[in-house]
């Protein structure tokens, strides 16, 4: 009875296996680099002879269309037409690839050749309007090549309309953003006429990274660096010292870049010393806290329950917020983690919000929330600031997402599974595992057991919290976005702290 069943099961594959067969005769006998020209004949005869011997009592599926037809021409022992028929393909395969590759060849140099002399179009318009006066009334803001209204110089943009309301302030953002720029917030296509029109003719120009290197520092005019995060990474002229983390870097064009900054805004004394460090010019720094931190200080308990009440969050959950930073050493680069293992720990009442860095704003593939009642990309949301009011807990590597959570001073757990490779290859400040703003894991099961047995908010995870926070957060009051705006602005010189 068993000889039976196994022979029945044979049976059962033998269809299968013999249309395998004489598709994997086929794929050889199509590639020209495999069988001589001369034994081709004599290797489709073979094909043909075990067609016939080899072909199951009951046929097999063979498959439609042009592999079909083969099969059939096979079975005839007919090769004069298959070689014919085979000649037509490749030659049709061939016209239409070299169609294909002067289409690619052809349209995209038309179109940057198109786009070369627009850009000098443009160039010549923006230096034509460079000869123009300065408007004295007029700020430029930009944040994160131009990826829309945020961070720092949202910050200082919302103060100046308060402070300074004779400044107009206009926005420069990309197309694909547009639609993330507040209501009556004036703005410009960056590309377009009216954006280099801003760039030539403002009095301040406001930015957390640096404008393009075209960007031509007038007489007159006020350059203000907010930055975008008090760093944990090596930055600027340190990045020489880990070439791995720094290809492609322009450390010369980068000096001139610097060279345009007239004030240099830091969040605490660290960061004072690694930004002088790393961008040595004449700028002046402005030890005042971070602008965009000013909203986590000031935040009132009303206003967090709105948000969370805006994002679908109950009272009793639990939300716990992933933000990992990216790895430019290694852009592919994902953490390992499962956010379904982790809503399992956290239980019923664990909520979890996940947000990508903002290099990946147009890669998909780094945001796949797997529970749309548990888990929420909120990679897309403007401000994260919001996604900090709501959040209990912040997960995250080496982003500087943890010096602005500290501000709220809630738990804070560092998951850095490839620190190592990380401190080596990029480069840090400090060592993190050292001296964190909270628990540490070093592997997801790390994580893991964090959040089972509760070391996320242990006593000791709280005592490193408290050293990071006066360490990185002493002048985080709620009015650096007015210390900036009354310096850069209003040109009112500091009153010194009283101690």
């Amino acid at each position: 009875r068993l000889m039976d069943s196994w022979g029945s099961a044979v049976d059962d594959l033998r269809p299968a296996v013999f249309e395998r067969m004489i598709w994997h005769y086929l794929t050889v006998l199509g590639n020209g680099e495999r069988i001589a020209p001369e034994l081709r004949p004599a290797f489709f005869a073979q094909i043909t002879a075990d067609h016939a011997r080899w072909l199951p009592p009951g046929g097999y599926p063979a498959p439609g269309g042009a592999e079909g037809l083969k099969h059939r021409l096979v079975a005839a022992g007919r090769w004069r037409t298959f070689s014919a028929l085979r000649t037509a393909y490749r030659a049709r395969d061939t016209a239409r690839r070299t169609a294909r590759t002067t289409k690619r060849r052809v349209a995209p140099r038309a179109r940057r050749a198109a786009r070369l002399a627009r850009d000098g179009l443009l160039r010549e318009y923006y230096r034509a309007e460079l000869r123009r006066p300065i408007d004295p009334t007029l700020a430029v803001y930009a944040a994160y090549w131009y990826r829309g209204y945020a961070d720092n110089p949202a910050a200082v943009h919302e103060a100046a309309r308060r402070l300074a309301p004779q400044v107009r302030g206009v926005w420069i953002v990309r197309r694909d953003r547009v639609h993330t720029v507040p209501e009556g917030v004036e703005y410009v296509v960056a590309g377009t006429p009216a954006y280099y029109r801003a760039l030539a003719r403002a009095r301040w120009l406001v930015n957390n990274v640096n404008f393009p290197d075209f960007v031509r520092k007038r007489p007159g005019s006020v350059h203000l660096q907010t930055h975008h995060g008090t760093p944990v990474k090596v930055m600027g002229l340190d990045q020489q010292r880990y070439p791995i983390g720094a290809v492609g870097m322009d450390f010369a064009g980068l000096l001139r870049r610097v060279d345009r900054w007239d004030f240099s805004v830091s969040a605490n004394s660290f960061s004072t010393q690694m930004w002088e460090r790393a961008y040595p010019a004449t700028y002046t720094t402005l030890e005042v806290g971070y602008p965009r931190n000013d909203r986590l200080v000031t935040a009132t308990a009303e206003e967090v329950l709105r948000l969370r009440a805006e994002f679908g969050l109950g009272l009793g959950e639990r939300v716990v917020l992933y933000a990992p930073t990216h790895r430019e050493h290694l852009p592919g680069y994902r953490p390992p983690f499962d956010p379904e293992r982790l809503l399992d720990v956290l239980g019923p009442a664990g909520r979890l919000l996940m947000r990508s860095h903002y290099f990946h704003d147009r890669d998909r593939r780094a945001r796949r929330p797997v529970d749309r009642d548990r888990v929420r990309d909120v990679s897309g949301h403007p401000r994260v600031e919001d996604l900090y009011l709501v959040a209990d807990v912040l997960v995250t590597d080496y982003s500087s997402a943890m010096f602005d959570y500290a501000v709220l001073d809630r738990p804070i757990v560092v998951y850095a599974p490839d620190w190592e490779a990380y401190r080596l290859a990029r480069g840090v400040y400090f060592d993190l595992l050292a001296e964190p703003p909270g628990a540490v894991a070093t592997s997801f099961a790390d994580l893991l057991d964090l959040f089972r047995a509760g070391g996320v908010d242990s006593a000791e995870a709280t005592t490193a919290r408290q050293r990071f926070r006066a360490r990185f957060c002493a002048l985080e009051d709620g009015h650096a976005a007015e210390r900036v705006v009354r310096r850069v602005f209003l040109g009112e010189q500091p009153q010194p702290r009283r101690c």
